[in-house]
């Protein structure tokens, strides 16, 4: 039986994978500008979320690397978050 964390961890590997997808999607498969934005802050939130998730679930100290994605995360998601409400 999978425990909380181990199903945590999975789900943030296929956000990673979903957003890297938008990613390459917004930057080779549509031509519209508004549309590539959203697709590309909708990777950014999924892919910035799920390192987080990982970061915070792997259980030992955290080094100068993690401190760094724990501090620039949630900005990049916020502004990505801010700039998908702007353009409704």
């Amino acid at each position: 039986m999978t425990d909380a964390a181990h199903v945590a961890v999975v789900a943030s590997w296929i956000a990673t994978a979903i957003g890297i997808g938008l990613w390459l999607w917004s930057w080779f498969g549509t031509k519209v500008p508004l549309q590539r934005q959203r697709l590309h802050d909708c990777g950014i939130v999924l892919v910035f979320s799920a390192i987080l998730v990982r970061v915070v679930m792997q259980g030992r100290p955290l080094g100068v690397f993690e401190w760094a994605l724990m501090f620039i995360g949630p900005l990049f998601i916020a502004a990505a978050l801010w700039r998908l409400a702007r353009t409704q």
